[in-house]
């Protein structure tokens, strides 16, 4: 693939981030790459004031003529790139000027490496995701959905910004597996292994393995452990708690939905993945303690 339409994404309100997408984009441009930027951001960009090429459209029609989405940000914004991308199997490509930039392949001085994506020497590394829904019973005892996304790292069921222990149980295939108290619970992808599961003590997964990791918050248990379920799983993590009105759905720390008792959080593995463009050798070890050594 040449790459000829490229959509560059980034905080265009915050200087430094503007002008490394600028930067970027003149590597793109030289390669003869069509420019894409958002609608919303035409007078802002400053591509124009440099000579850049560039088309404006709508956020949505992007994701619909971009043959490469690049992020210049970090990890957050990549995660929605590469939600948005992933319907249609267009890679991204992310350019760190985020904090930990773990899902980044490039620093800002690395930009001659982009020279590889059209000598032919990169790969794109498949990242699976979750299906997430949210469902309610009805009073004829049959179930209706009120809320389906897609994730990329995670989905957290918690009791939101109040710290306070709650109730939840974890079922597979319609089965109690577990009945947790707990600050909260997350159900996270190999690529999510290392963010917010990591940090409440969940193991690291290559994401050459697949498999679904479910992590407690907190556990008031000393015999509450991280399970690491395969592919092929029905998860269903279900709001038994009597103290609380409801708890909270984060999906990739961007959506908070409420879950009332009784409701439940059905996540499997979509049949969508994400794509990730690598222009370096790197290992997934290696990127994992260079990364994390820095923190």
């Amino acid at each position: 693939m040449q790459f000829s339409r490229v959509a560059i994404l980034t905080n265009f309100n915050i200087p430094d981030k503007a002008e490394a997408a600028r930067e970027a984009a003149r590597v793109f441009a030289a390669h003869g790459a069509s420019l894409l930027l958002d609608l919303s951001v035409r007078g802002r960009s400053g591509f124009e004031a440099v000579g850049l090429p560039v088309r404006y459209m709508p956020a949505h029609s992007l994701y619909e003529s971009a043959e490469l989405v690049v992020v210049v940000g970090g990890d957050g914004t990549v995660l929605e790139a590469a939600r948005r991308s992933a319907s249609r199997g267009i890679p991204v490509l992310g350019i760190n000027k985020g904090r930990l930039g773990f899902l980044c392949e490039l620093e800002l001085d690395e930009l001659s490496l982009i020279d590889r994506l059209y000598d032919g020497k990169y790969s794109v590394e498949r990242h699976s995701m979750l299906n997430v829904e949210v469902f309610a019973r009805t009073d004829g005892g049959e179930r209706r959905r009120l809320y389906i996304a897609r994730a990329l790292n995670d989905a957290v069921v918690s009791n939101g910004s109040v710290a306070r222990i709650v109730d939840i149980e974890l079922r597979e295939s319609g089965k109690t597996v577990a009945v947790y108290r707990a600050d909260g619970i997350i159900a996270a992808t190999p690529t999510g292994s290392t963010a917010y599961s990591l940090s409440a003590g969940g193991p690291v997964l290559d994401p050459r393995l697949g498999g679904i990791c479910v992590t407690p918050i907190c556990a008031h248990s000393v015999n509450a452990r991280p399970i690491v379920f395969p592919d092929s799983a029905r998860i269903e993590i279900v709001n038994i708690c009597q103290r609380e009105p409801s708890l909270f759905l984060t999906v990739d720390g961007r959506v908070n939905i409420k879950l009332g008792k009784g409701e439940a959080v059905r996540v499997t593995r979509s049949d969508k993945s994400a794509g990730i463009v690598r222009l370096k050798e790197d290992s997934f070890y290696s990127t994992f303690h260079r990364k994390m050594s820095g923190i």
